[in-house]
């Protein structure tokens, strides 16, 4: 099967590629965001083949993975009519923004595309309408258990904090350095910059590292906390659970179904503060608490039952297709 898709966000794209098919992904000069082609900070698989959008209009494509409004505009731009005709699937990735009765999706209402939602809030919150809908929740690579905690520092994960600000909790991590030094680790995080000069601990920022890198930079941090207020239940999360790290978070979106009781889920910055100050104190509670978070994202995300899904539904758009 030849499936076209975007290169949007890298981790979700990671785990989807490591399929049994090929995978066509839209290549520009410039690689901006209409084409940014294979990832340089992920370890992607030869399936996975760059295309220009001239080679993509008389390439063979069975199916096409839409993940924002604009790729389907640059689907009907780069293959002409084809495009209409051709299965596709609209991932929504990110929780909706706005008033509850203004929460739209941008293909409600359409016969020709499924929509799928990444996390069952999404699903929850969007209006759909009569748009064919299901959740396929993430899966992720394991990576193993690598959990070190040698350092007593808080890891947080965010990209572009400084745009995102609260959405993201970015005005959390000075009170979380009032608690311990604190490592945040992302795209854009410079841009945080001479944020913290009066905070009791450093906050140390580490800018858009390898994924190897990444994970073993992470498994030495003691826990690893996230400060999401309201966004799609984060890819990160999840790898610091499968590394074996100690998680806390916000209740927020779906992090208390993600952590299940494997972790401290909460919205009592009282509490959470306790719950730091315990496994920053206490390296075999940490461990403890680890192993169980790793436990849970093993059983919640594992990698097959994500592709599986996603075959399952791909076979289905082919054939509906085909009957039309």
């Amino acid at each position: 099967m030849n499936v076209l898709l975007w290169h949007v966000h890298g981790s979700w794209t990671t785990a989807f590629v490591q399929g049994r098919h090929r995978y066509l992904l839209p290549v520009t000069p410039t690689r901006d965001p209409d084409g940014r082609g294979r990832a340089r900070t992920w370890n992607w698989p030869a399936s996975v083949v760059e295309r220009s959008p001239a080679q993509l209009e008389h390439a063979d494509i069975d199916v096409v993975v839409l993940q924002r409004p604009r790729d389907e505009w640059l689907l009907h731009d780069w293959l002409g009519p084809r495009a209409a005709r051709l299965p596709k699937a609209f991932v929504e990735h990110n929780v909706p923004q706005g008033m509850i009765n203004e929460m739209r999706h941008p293909v409600a209402d359409r016969v020709d595309v499924e929509l799928v939602h990444v996390t069952h809030t999404n699903a929850l919150f969007w209006d759909g309408g009569s748009t064919p809908t299901r959740v396929i929740e993430h899966g992720v690579i394991d990576p193993g258990y690598c959990y070190v905690g040698d350092l007593p520092h808080i890891a947080v994960v965010v990209n572009e904090p400084g745009r995102r600000g609260r959405v993201v909790g970015a005005d959390l991590l000075a009170w979380l350095a009032e608690i311990a030094p604190v490592d945040v680790f992302g795209i854009g995080v410079r841009a945080l910059a001479g944020s913290f000069a009066s905070a009791r601990h450093a906050v140390t920022l580490y800018e858009d590292l390898p994924q190897h890198a990444l994970f073993d930079e992470l498994a030495r941090r003691r826990v690893y906390v996230h400060p999401f207020r309201w966004t799609s239940l984060g890819l990160s999360l999840i790898e610091a659970m499968h590394l074996g790290m100690p998680v806390v978070a916000l209740a927020t979106t779906d992090a208390h179904d993600a952590i299940g009781g494997a972790g401290v889920v909460t919205n009592n910055l009282a509490r959470m503060e306790f719950e730091l100050r315990s496994v920053l104190g206490d390296i075999s509670l940490a461990c403890a608490r680890g192993i169980d978070a790793r436990q849970r994202a093993a059983e919640r995300f594992g990698l097959e039952r994500f592709l599986e899904e996603w075959d399952a539904l791909s076979s289905q758009l082919i054939a509906e297709r085909s009957v039309a």
